[in-house]
């Protein structure tokens, strides 16, 4: 994952690219990995799955008050 203040505003994206981590988590409701793959060819599993343990991450680091 990259977080460049000039890239997406900051916003978590997959190395390399400028696809944010939330569009490839989101995409995951409605598609399978291969579907995501084949929607951005760019990406290969391992990016998918590092947006995941991100996503998993920042949603464990969240506190509700």
């Amino acid at each position: 994952m990259v977080c460049d203040p000039g890239l997406h505003h900051g916003e978590p994206c997959i190395r390399g690219s400028r696809i944010p981590v939330a569009v490839i988590v989101a995409s995951l409701a409605d598609l399978s990995m291969e579907d995501l793959l084949r929607e951005y060819p760019q990406l290969e599993r391992e990016d998918v799955r590092a947006a995941l343990l991100y996503a998993a991450e920042a949603a464990h680091n969240t506190l509700v008050a």
